[in-house]
């Protein structure tokens, strides 16, 4: 019988994945559970949570599993699991993505740098670093983001059966999608082999941060504004959807440019900038400076829309550097 590494008070072995809408993270969760109770005969359950329904919006899945003489009958988010997938390392601006981590937690985290510098970047104190670079994985292989990161959760998962997982894959792909099971398939195996591990002792004299629980602090009738007034109002101008983008984003070639605003019209999120300047004969005219890369989520619908190539879909380490410098110039925030 397959035994957990190790369980909490009741019994239950949690993971949880922090991600953004459109990478993945909910499917990966459910794949994750069916492993484990079809694959190895454990009792599991797989849920999401996450706001409005679009490509950029955090979520986050919540996986149990225990004992196959025990039952599950919770159905409360994951708040203090032993593994955390983190799909995208920028979602660590915005979101407190290792609360509630343990001691001895493994975190999982979807990047290039290496655990010394996430370390810093998370505010880790003490734990497993496992680091995959799930993106550029899945950009080679032409594959999604989340069959990378479902390879390396395998890796840190003793217990679930990875060869299970691959007979999955075949089954939901080969019939609709035959072209699709090879990729799907190399793309699991080099989150599976690439994944880098390195663990961080607590510094002495050192202590984890207190628990914290998600619904903190819990508004009721004597905590409550009053008029029920809304205290933190949302500002599109704190945003930063740079969290969104998945690899590739819109290189801006200025040489290129005719100004025809083709790619304004169809921005979702504003990111274009723009400045009112002399044409050659002197009349004012709307002139493209850049992209405030801040607001832009990858999207690349300003691509396909540029009539003269001055926009290209660039890997994120070719493109950004000249979209900050534009950026700047106007004093935007990246």
């Amino acid at each position: 019988m397959v035994t957990l590494p190790k369980t909490n008070e009741l019994g239950f072995f949690e993971i949880r994945l922090e991600s953004i809408g459109g990478l993945g993270a909910n499917l990966a969760g459910k794949m994750l559970a069916e492993a484990g109770v079809m694959g190895v005969g454990l009792n599991g359950v797989s849920f999401s949570s996450y706001g409005s329904e679009k490509k950029g919006s955090p979520v986050k899945a919540h996986i149990r599993f225990c004992a196959p003489d025990a039952r599950i009958r919770d159905t409360s988010p994951v708040e203090r699991p032993h593994v955390i997938g983190i799909f995208h390392e920028n979602l660590s601006r915005t979101v407190n993505v290792i609360s509630g981590m343990r001691e001895d937690t493994i975190v999982l985290v979807n990047s290039k740098k290496p655990p010394s510098v996430l370390k810093d970047q998370l505010k880790l104190k003490s734990g497993t670093l496992a680091v995959v670079d799930a993106t550029g994985i899945s950009l080679e292989e032409n594959n999604r983001v989340n069959m990378a990161m479902l390879g390396a959760l395998f890796r840190l998962c003793p217990f679930l059966d990875p060869e299970f997982m691959k007979g999955v894959v075949r089954k939901s792909l080969e019939k609709k999608y035959p072209g699709a099971v090879q990729p799907a398939l190399n793309t699991f195996d080099r989150g599976y082999k690439e994944v880098k591990f390195q663990t961080f002792e607590l510094a002495p004299g050192d202590s984890m941060p207190a628990f914290v629980r998600m619904d903190t602090p819990v508004l009721g009738y004597e905590t409550q504004p009053i008029g029920g007034l809304i205290t933190n109002p949302g500002n599109s101008v704190l945003k930063d959807l740079s969290i969104s983008r998945a690899g590739r984003l819109p290189h801006f070639a200025d040489d290129k440019c005719i100004h025809c605003a083709a790619c304004d019209n169809v921005c979702p999120d504003f990111c274009f900038v723009w400045e009112e300047l002399p044409d050659k004969k002197g009349r004012p005219q709307m002139f493209l400076q850049g992209i405030d890369y801040q607001y832009c989520k990858g999207c690349l619908k300003c691509v396909q829309a540029c009539p003269t190539d001055a926009l290209s879909a660039e890997l994120e380490e070719d493109g950004y550097a000249d979209g900050r410098r534009v950026a700047h110039r106007f004093n935007y925030v990246v």
